[in-house]
């Protein structure tokens, strides 16, 4: 492998290694507004939830959905900002008390405005935002705001931005369950300290070993939104093949893709430990290296290398924690590829459609 010394000058090298000071401010402002999120819940009868971003903010709404679900017993549904806006008579139960939760960094992109705009029109809701910014358009269009404003980020690529509005999200889910946030939760930030501590060294030089040419990110059900979103994360900083499966549909056609420059990495979980476990085992046998992000040690037969997760939390509350070494992996494959982690190549930060000219050039 490459030497591990990398050029840390970049803004989001900063915004990887300090996220979970922005995890902290983002919990002391949920605890302060937690009284006012519990009324607006209380005041209205929510039948389902439907989650909604554009890119990241896409995938952690699938990951949201799935928690949703399982914590309230609640329909709760995960779409594509544009779906939303677009096709609303799939997307959208005309008929339900629909909380519509919107997400996005910025809080200008032009298809979650329109989401929540389509949402509001055709059914009975209630909007809550998760931006990083208070002065953005989408906290205007909504009922309610969760804001990471400390999470605001100079680089392109969402980092800290994403795993602090995953822990907004994960209040409001917490909410509607009328369910407190764990102490062991809320010590989120120093174990998110601790992992970052522990593994960065792990990461950069993994990030810098350039005999592998294709990626493959594994995570099941909430697991799955986290594991597209590292998928993205790589794709779009490093201009690398990657790929995102749920664990047991990956033996299911795309296993046969493993060849000596193939890396796994599995986003394992507690839930599903055995069986995830089995198939990080059975792809180490078949030629490719494998990192893991785990609950628990494993192996060595399971993982080349692995990220171990502090003990004490549930599958839902750690997820937070299974990021930050990657990126941190992300950030260090940029370098060796020559590319600018803050400024990935062909992306901006916001996404603005002139939708009239769209429409009026296809009349």
């Amino acid at each position: 492998m490459a030497d591990t010394a990398l050029n840390q000058n970049y803004a989001t090298y900063s915004e990887i290694i300090d996220q979970p000071l922005a995890w902290q401010a983002t919990l002391s402002d949920i605890q302060a507004n937690a009284a006012k999120l519990q009324n607006l819940i209380q005041s209205h009868n929510i039948t389902e939830v439907l989650f909604t971003g554009c890119g990241s903010p896409y995938y952690l709404a699938l990951t949201a959905a799935a928690i949703c679900r399982s914590l309230t017993g609640l329909r709760a549904e995960a779409h594509p900002s544009s779906s939303v806006w677009l096709f609303p008579e799939m997307t959208v139960n005309k008929g339900g008390n629909t909380l519509v939760v919107a997400i996005t960094r910025s809080g200008e992109t032009t298809e979650i405005l329109k989401a929540v705009e389509q949402a509001h029109n055709i059914t009975n809701a209630v909007s809550i935002a998760v931006t990083c910014y208070p002065e953005s358009s989408i906290v205007g269009a909504t009922s309610f705001s969760v804001i990471a404003q400390d999470a605001q980020e100079i680089g392109l690529a969402q980092t800290r931005s994403f795993t602090s509005m995953l822990i907004a999200t994960q209040s409001i889910i917490y909410a509607l369950a009328n369910k407190p946030l764990s102490p062991r939760y809320l010590q989120l930030p120093e174990l998110g300290r601790e992992v970052i501590e522990k593994y960065q060294g792990m990461a950069q030089q993994l990030g810098a070993d350039s005999s592998y040419s294709q990626i493959f990110f594994l995570g099941s059900e909430p697991f799955y939104g986290l594991a597209c979103e590292a998928m993205l994360k790589m794709k779009e900083m490093t201009l690398s093949t990657a790929e995102a499966y749920h664990f047991m549909e990956f033996r299911h056609g795309p296993m046969a893709m493993i060849n000596h420059e193939t890396l796994i990495i599995g986003l394992v979980s507690e839930a599903a430990l055995a069986h995830e476990v089995a198939v990080l085992t059975e792809m180490r046998e078949r030629g490719a290296r494998v990192l893991a992000v785990t609950p628990v040690q494993l192996e060595a037969s399971a993982a080349d290398y692995q990220v171990v997760l502090p003990e004490g939390l549930t599958d839902f509350e750690r997820m937070p924690l299974y990021l930050p070494a990657l990126h941190v992996l992300d950030y260090s494959r940029t370098l060796l590829k020559g590319l600018n982690p803050d400024r990935p190549h062909s992306l901006n930060a916001v996404v603005n459609l002139d939708v009239e000219a769209i429409e009026s050039s296809v009349k």
